[in-house]
């Protein structure tokens, strides 16, 4: 015991010994004396440091003796550094406001600290005084104004952020990093905005990289990259806190109010060890989609046509209603007679109805999405982490854990209602100045999602047959009345509209669910349980990511150039339960990994930088691809203040697991990926046949193997032609073309860019161009298998000469309408291209005025007629212009920002829908006061400020406005 306690005491000892330096200071503004929030210190030469409070004050304990230095920087002042040459040492610094944002340092672009200006690609940033500054509602809503992005808006708390074009919900071409975690979801492959991000209140720096970065960054950074990094509990202590409220507004969901708070706490224990945590929430109102017309498919690389409902119409497929697709079975029934014949035939009807019945198709009344959805929008976020320098350096190790949960509404081939979903990522990293490994895990729940098509169908298709009987019978019975009453069938022809008309208000209310009920609230919930899609809705899903990556930079090592290598490791582990992938019988496992290795040098006093990279990737499944990057700078100019740069690199996209993997029938077409491995796994539900095809001697139903929509199908395009050349009554076999398409493989981009970047005084110039080329792009196809039949016409039925004679099986089955479209995954063996540009102004204006003016250009290289069935689906405005105004200090503590954003009308292609997005002109706006005895920052704002409201894509929800005020302590 006695030696126990004497263990403990030295130990004691000997930290109460090291901590042996306290330093205290503040730290301002030089032109103004006003005090500098978030300043960084920093022990030079150690990871030793804090940042200055509300007041500019802060306090540092130092394990080490006198003499040593501090630096004293951030974003947007020049930094300054102090000589520390005693304890208890007194400072008061004051910091000089940079010239240009081009002063500022980045790290993404490169792996390494260097200068905006300097950096060898196009890099955008926000820092916390932006994101303090924002005039949009979150800080991840603000990324719209950097130059070149766009922010496609799928719901209130899902936001999808893209560069340089081919932007869609599911952006797959897009990475988000967050802390050098990749948070996309493992099912979808793509990021959902913000849900499992980060707390504004812990954001350090956002950087983002427009184009390809995969000579770096691997896999998947195609588009470009974000990165988001947050606050060191070493540096930045405290307890944070904002809360925000206003409303929503919009036509359809009308005035809503939303809720958003959040808080962060960091404490450093010691030199050794800090931690920190925080929680953010928020809640609100989704905006509602309310598009009620029918979208007619013109085929790739044309809007589809609207159709407007009519009063005399019978069928429907509006894009917001879902349900109204069922029919009552096979294609014989479709139209009121064949309902007629097949009732009576089964004794729901009375011989003899169907005489008087017309052959009009008839179609279910379907539910709009508003009745399927209670469209609460909300998203919780929990970040929890453990900081250790066990030798009070700049060796760290970290344990984090990130937790997101959530409500929202995700728009792919369908419309998802995504309630509860839940993700998680776990990582343990060790890193110091010149290396860093860590490892992480990314699990994910889909909670309680459904599909909101197949929510709307299966609650139809539980009174199919009721509903088309009753139906029938009131038409028959109407019909009747007035045959009874002396009219004539010409008469019954006559009055048909009013006849269906009051057909199916009989039947709607005889029959059919009324939503707000306890009935239909009842039966929702049963469909939205079940994960068949014969019977259900729900989308279930419990995949997982394993991943691991390192880098090492040898510049404390090797003096004649800056070099580093690293690689990457990760597997995904699909486990859906066979309700999206294939994974019937246990979850699908595969991995992929890389390494690569990067040189810098600098020549001609360092104004000429040269940068290559090199890298190596291999996937189960693919080939291995080697991904090169060639860039050079050379700095202009007394001062270095001209840079001029360009660069060539590549980049490549591996299949996502659903292009690989998936197995699901989504209704409109059957959707199976194309590993090699899922074409027989995937078996669809029986598909009935017609009653034509049954009476030929074929079976009354059949089931198809994932197989056949690679191997025996016919393309969209061809299917269309013929149909043309029948309805013409000429029907043209040789019309039909066989769908021959490769099993998807990795796509790759070569990337050209020059740019120029200056600073003249308080003026900057950033302008910069690109052409991407690409090779085996990625996309869907929609192909048509015949039920029974050989697409070559090899397998001839003898039809009698009444009949036609002997006849291919598969033109038989197409002309009866017994074929299944699939949507395959494939690339594109066209030429596809894009190019465009961007130039940025930014100055300080009459003092203190902050103004920016960007532009950027997009466009897109396609020949459609190379590849008539593909949708590229560029989905990027031509012309983009933001303007920005504001002032930190417009009077003493009250500041102000305006942002202003145009883009001209543009063209969006996806599975859901088609249609020209109308140009729009959106104002964001706010004013803040600080309070500097509360500690605190009062905003109030509005973003779409003139309220005219607008669509990111068809079928999804019109934008309206937002109006908000907040409240922030100790930002």
């Amino acid at each position: 015991m006695k030696k126990l306690l004497s263990v403990c005491f030295a130990l004691f000892l000997g930290s109460v010994m090291v901590a042996q330096t306290t330093i205290t200071g503040t730290v301002k503004e030089a032109k103004t004396g006003q005090p500098i929030p978030g300043a960084n210190i920093k022990v030079v030469g150690k990871s030793m440091g804090t940042t200055a409070d509300f007041d500019g004050n802060f306090s540092l304990k130092v394990a080490q003796n006198p003499p040593f230095s501090l630096e004293i920087s951030l974003i947007g002042y020049s930094s300054a550094k102090v000589e520390i040459t005693q304890n208890n040492q007194q400072v008061n610094v004051l910091l000089e406001e940079s010239a240009t944002a081009l002063d500022e340092v980045v790290v993404s672009a490169s792996r390494t600290p260097e200068r905006i200006l300097e950096s060898p690609v196009t890099i955008e940033r926000m820092d916390v005084r932006e994101i303090k500054n924002t005039s949009s509602p979150t800080f991840y809503d603000g990324l719209e104004n950097l130059k070149g992005v766009d922010v496609n808006t799928n719901s209130l708390t899902f936001k999808s952020v893209n560069t340089r074009g081919f932007a869609t919900f599911a952006n797959t071409r897009f990475m988000q990093l967050v802390d050098g975690m990749d948070n996309s979801s493992p099912a979808l492959n793509f990021n959902l905005g913000n849900l499992l991000g980060m707390s504004e209140l812990d954001v350090n720096t956002v950087e983002l990289l427009p184009g390809a970065s995969s000579a770096l960054y691997g896999a998947n950074a195609f588009n470009g990259i974000l990165f988001m990094t947050s606050k060191n509990p070493f540096n930045s202590e405290g307890v944070s806190v904002y809360g925000k409220t206003g409303i929503t507004s919009s036509k359809d969901a009308g005035d809503n109010n939303f809720v958003d708070a959040g808080i962060r706490m960091a404490y450093k224990f010691s030199d050794k060890f800090a931690a920190k945590a925080s929680f953010s929430f928020l809640k609100g109102t989704e905006w509602y989609a309310t598009d009620y017309n029918q979208y007619l498919d013109n085929g790739a690389g044309n809007p589809d046509t609207v159709v407007p409902v009519t009063s005399d119409q019978t069928a429907f497929d509006q894009l917001n209603v879902y349900g109204d697709e069922v029919t009552l079975g096979a294609t014989s029934f479709k139209h009121l007679k064949g309902v007629g014949q097949y009732l009576e035939s089964i004794g729901q009807l009375p011989p003899g109805t169907s005489n008087i019945l017309p052959e009009d198709n008839v179609s279910r009344t379907g539910y709009k999405e508003r009745d399927l959805t209670d469209y609460v929008a909300e998203s919780a976020k929990v970040d929890i982490a453990f900081h250790y320098r066990p030798f009070a350096d700049d060796l760290e190790i970290i344990y984090n854990a990130k937790f997101g949960k959530g409500n929202t509404i995700y728009q792919g081939a369908n419309r998802y209602s995504i309630d509860n979903f839940f993700m998680q990522q776990h990582k343990l990293e060790i890193k110091n100045d010149n290396f860093f490994v860590r490892a992480y895990m990314t699990d994910e729940d889909a909670g309680d999602s459904y599909d909101m098509r197949f929510a709307g169908i299966n609650l139809n298709k539980q009174t199919a047959s009721q509903w088309f009987g009753t139906y029938a019978g009131a038409y028959a019975q109407a019909a009747g009345q007035i045959l009874a009453g002396g009219g004539s069938m010409t008469d019954v022809q006559a009055a048909s509209s009013q006849l269906h008309a009051g057909a199916r208000q009989y039947a709607d209310a005889t029959v059919t669910l009324q939503p707000g009920t306890p009935e239909f609230k009842e039966a929702l919930k049963a469909v939205t349980s079940d994960p068949s899609l014969i019977t259900g809705a729900k989308f279930q899903d419990n995949s997982r990511i394993y991943h691991a990556d390192g880098n090492y930079n040898f510049a404390d090592v090797v003096d004649f150039a800056e070099i580093q290598v690293g690689g990457s490791w990760r597997q995904y582990s699909l486990n859906s339960s066979g309700t999206i992938f294939t994974d019937y019988d246990g979850a699908i496992d595969y991995n992929e990994y890389g390494a690569y290795m990067q040189l810098q040098k600098k020549f001609i006093d360092d104004r000429l930088k040269f940068t290559g990279s090199i890298r190596y990737d291999k996937a189960k499944n693919f080939d291995g691809n080697v991904s090169p990057r060639v860039s050079v700078s050379y700095s202009l100019g007394q001062g270095k203040t001209r840079n001029l740069r360009a660069s060539f690199q590549t980049g490549f996209r591996n299949p996502t697991t659903q292009d690989q993997y998936i197995g699901l029938d989504a209704g409109q077409a059957i959707l199976v990926g194309s590993a090699p491995d899922n074409l027989d796994r995937y078996t669809s539900n029986p598909i009935e046949t017609s009653s034509t095809a049954q009476m030929l001697g074929f079976p009354s139903s059949v089931q198809l193997s994932g197989r056949v929509a690679y191997e025996n199908a016919y393309t969209l395009a061809s299917l269309y032609a013929f149909g043309a050349s029948a309805a013409a009554g000429s029907p043209n076999p040789s019309l039909l073309k066989v769908a021959n398409f490769e099993y998807v493989k990795p796509e790759k981009v070569t990337a050209y860019e020059v740019g120029y970047r200056a600073g003249f005084g308080k003026f900057s110039l950033d302008v910069s161009a690109y052409y991407n080329q690409y090779e085996d792009f990625i996309g869907n196809k929609t192909v048509v298998s015949p039920l029974y039949g050989k697409v070559d016409f090899s397998d001839i039925i003898p039809l009698p000469a009444q009949l036609g004679g002997p006849t291919p099986a598969a033109l038989i089955a197409i002309g009866n309408g017994d074929y299944q479209p699939f949507q395959v995954y494939t690339n594109s063996k066209a030429d596809i291209s894009s190019y465009g540009g961007s130039i940025g102004l930014a100055s300080k204006i009459f003092g203190d005025y902050n103004v920016g003016l960007n532009y950027t250009y997009a466009k897109f290289d396609f020949d459609q007629s190379t590849d008539p069935d593909y949708e590229a689906g560029f989905n990027t405005p031509e012309h983009k212009v933001k303007f920005s105004i504001g002032n930190e200090n417009l009077i003493e503590n009250l500041g102000f920002n305006i942002n202003v954003r145009w883009n001209d009308e543009y063209m969006w292609e996806s599975s859901f829908a088609d249609a020209i997005i109308d140009a729009k002109t959106v104002v964001d706006a706010q004013i803040n006061y600080t309070v500097s005895k509360w500690k605190s920052t009062f905003k109030i704002g509005a973003a779409n400020l003139g309220g005219k409201e607008y669509l990111s894509a068809p079928g999804n929800g019109k934008i309206g406005s937002q109006y908000f005020a907040s409240w922030t302590i100790n930002p």
